[in-house]
Parts: structure tokens; sequence; C-alpha cells
């Protein structure tokens, strides 16, 4: 559905969001390294560091984490698109528009409640791993947890913005795709 027209709200968080994902990006270069090292200490100097292990654990999370968003935005996340490639835009647009009201942003909204006192008990313990040797502040990647589902509601209403621009003519689109995004 790249054919949908943009608008001022989502030319400024889909371009924040993908210069924000190629940042992020280097997350998957630093966990390939870490991953590298981890396997290369236990197997060739039989050293198991949980410190690395868990430093993997917290880096995937934080690339999976801001993936969401950046996969919105860039139109490349899973979907049933069996009948719906058959469908005319304006269908196609109805089914996002309903995906994104009712199933996407209640989502969120709810991931986003019950993350709030579960972050506010680890900030307020100061919370740690419960593993020797293992990281210290726990509530640091416990953090990452609201802002990658709020970078998501961000995504996910200016996708909207973008589907209300071709049914409802509100907000106003701002230009039609270009060649390159149509393809």
């Amino acid at each position: 559905m790249s054919t949908l027209p943009h608008t001022r709200l989502s030319l400024a968080v889909d371009g924040f969001l993908q210069r924000l994902g190629r940042l992020g990006a280097w997350l998957w270069l630093a966990l390939l390294a870490v991953i590298v090292l981890n396997v290369t200490l236990r197997y060739a100097f039989g050293q198991g560091r949980v410190e690395l292990e868990e430093l993997q654990w917290h880096l995937y999370a934080l690339g999976f984490l801001l993936a969401l968003s950046v996969g919105l935005t860039l139109d490349d996340h899973v979907r049933v698109d069996v009948l719906q490639a058959r469908l005319p835009l304006r269908q196609r647009c109805w089914i996002e528009l309903y995906g994104i009201l009712g199933l996407l942003l209640p989502f969120v909204l709810l991931v986003l409640f019950y993350a709030g006192p579960f972050l506010a008990e680890s900030w307020r313990t100061g919370e740690i791993s419960q593993a020797p040797g293992g990281l210290p502040f726990r509530w640091l990647i416990k953090s990452a947890l609201p802002l990658g589902f709020a970078l998501l509601m961000l995504a996910a209403l200016a996708r909207l913005s973008r589907c209300c621009a071709l049914l409802f003519a509100w907000p106003r689109a701002l230009a039609q795709p270009s060649a390159e995004e149509a393809s």
C-alpha cells in the first residue's frame, strides 16, 4: 500500500523513524560482534560470560522494538495479503484503517498502559540482573519497551493519517507518491 498519499504528519514521522532505523541498524552489527565474542570465549577459551549473554538479549530487544515502527513506516510488516492484494486501493485502505483503529492502536495502548507500572517498579527498586556477573541497570532495558511501543504508535498515527487522506481527503494530502515509491 505504498501508493497512499503523504501528509505533513506522515512525512515528518516517517522521515524521523527511517533515520532512527538507519542508526538502529548498527545494533545488529553490535549484536553480531557480541555473539561472535561470546562464542569464541566459550568454545575457544572455556569462559562463558553471563554479561555477554544478557547484552545479546538487550541488543536484540532494542533492535526488535525499533524495527516494529520502522517496518510499519516502510510498509514491510507482515500481513495476510492473499485476498487483500486483489482488492482496489480504496478497499485495501479501509482494511488498513480498521486494522489500525481496531487492532494495532488498542494493542499498543494496552502495552503502554501495563508497561508503565512494570517500568516504574523496576526504576523504583533500581533493578539489576539476578545472575551473578549479570548486567546492572535492568530498568534501563525495560525502558525500551514503552519507548518502542510509543514509536510504533507514532508510526501507526502517521499511517492512519495517510489512510484518512486517501479516504476522506483529510488531512490534506501533500503530493502524489513518486514513481520509486509506487513500485
